[in-house]
């Protein structure tokens, strides 16, 4: 196992890793909306925080030699399922036309007053 690490996303707050390397397989860590560059968090709308939750996540593949088109498996956890239509507008402008295995977990709240939160399987380039 390798473990990845980068300061183009935020560290972790916990003993964890931002993702680590298996084989040819990528796990990332649950990324939320926290800009590394402040460590601050963002708590905008829910437009804003998807934005730099997925900013995030791509950061974390680069790092570790993959990017968004070599997604296997996304999970994304969202605190109302009222924002789904959102979060999926912008997850397509990251992804195009790759579409990988996607689950949507509807959650009562996410810690910090976060509204989202993505985690993903990844392919190394």
């Amino acid at each position: 196992m390798k473990f990845i690490e980068t300061p183009n996303a935020p560290s972790p707050a916990g003993h964890y890793s931002q993702a680590v390397e298996f084989n040819d397989l990528i796990f990332v860590s649950g990324q939320l909306p926290v800009n590394p560059e402040t460590n601050e968090k963002v708590l905008g709308s829910i437009d804003d925080q998807t934005h730099q939750t997925l900013k995030n996540v791509k950061a974390i593949l680069e790092a570790a030699g993959s990017n968004l088109q070599n997604v296997i498996k996304t999970t994304v956890y969202i605190s109302d399922i009222a924002l789904w239509g959102s979060v999926d507008k912008i997850y397509a402008s990251y992804f195009g036309s790759h579409k990988s295995a996607r689950a949507i977990v509807p959650t009562r709240e996410l810690h910090h007053d976060f509204k989202i939160e993505i985690d993903i399987i990844a392919k190394k380039v």
